[in-house]
């Protein structure tokens, strides 16, 4: 499923007085808001569905897959998610 099939999906659970563009934006403003969540307290929970966290990586040596010559890989951040006792239970 992709974000378009998503805005589709929520149009059709909203009813049939709910327009696509609504969609469109209440799906943007759930994204917006865990992205603010996110960059804020670092954490976004979903009770039943699963928390987002941002997670830091160290920095680590890598193998170029073309010349499998060692590189250097930078530490970063990133996002990961672990899925809730409902969502697993529903998979």
């Amino acid at each position: 499923m992709n974000k378009a099939d998503l805005i589709t999906e929520v149009q059709k659970h909203l009813g049939t007085e709910c327009s696509k563009a609504h969609a469109e934006r209440v799906v943007g403003s759930v994204l917006a808001s865990i992205t603010r969540g996110l960059k804020k307290d670092k954490e976004v929970q979903l009770v039943g569905f699963g928390t987002f966290a941002v997670k830091n990586r160290k920095a680590r040596i890598g193998r170029n897959p073309q010349t499998n010559l060692p590189i250097q890989i930078k530490a970063s951040r990133t996002v990961g998610f672990r899925a809730g006792t409902g969502l697993k239970g529903s998979v």
